[in-house]
């Protein structure tokens, strides 16, 4: 993606990691939905926050493909857009969704919120076995 748009996504999406680096949260990006689904099942993250509108597969397919295998449904996903979809980002899975643009306390405290109820759930189910 080039020109003036792209420059501005992608100096959006450092401006949003810088916030979550500085909250003490490793941060990676990647360059499109499949190269994302792939790393996650490899590397299974705690958190995936996407934007609705990626190139490959967007957001919700990746949202989608994330909750319905067992080796990644735990993951908790972020869904952010400018476009007004948080019922459809209910619908494909998303444990939270954020409409653009993204205020850091907003975007720190949802990841935070998220990250403290996956380990709840996961304790819960290790108390459970």
């Amino acid at each position: 993606m080039g020109g003036r748009n792209g420059q501005r996504t992608w100096a959006a999406r450092e401006r949003q990691g810088d916030f979550l680096d500085q909250a003490g949260y490793t941060v990676a990006f990647e360059q499109d939905g499949n190269i994302a689904l792939a790393q996650a099942r490899k590397i299974v993250p705690d958190i995936i926050i996407t934007e609705i509108l990626v190139p490959k597969l967007d957001g919700l397919a990746l949202c989608r493909q994330l909750k319905a295998d067992a080796r990644t449904r735990d993951i908790a996903v972020l869904v952010f857009s400018i476009l007004a979809a948080a019922g459809r980002a209910r619908e494909a899975g998303a444990d939270a969704f954020l409409l653009k643009p993204l205020a850091e306390h907003t975007l720190v405290g949802t990841v935070r919120q998220l990250l403290e109820a996956r380990s709840a759930r996961i304790r819960r189910t290790q108390d459970e076995r």
